[in-house]
């Protein structure tokens, strides 16, 4: 899964299979915001596991 771009933000998500983690790295405007961090299970994340990490920043970042 690539970039996600979302409401001025682009989500760059990473991961490891030999960890069972990742992480997705936020930016706006060019600039690094934070990063956000999964664990998942198999051969790589999910989309949907992707879209539910960048679902929950928004969901506790602009309430």
């Amino acid at each position: 899964m690539g970039a996600i771009d979302r409401e001025g933000y682009r989500f760059e998500p990473e991961y490891s299979v030999i960890n069972q983690n990742g992480a997705i790295h936020v930016y706006r405007n060019a600039e690094f915001i934070k990063e956000l961090t999964f664990s998942f299970t198999g051969e790589q994340p999910s989309p949907k596991l992707i879209e539910e990490v960048v679902d929950s920043f928004f969901e506790n970042n602009h309430k």
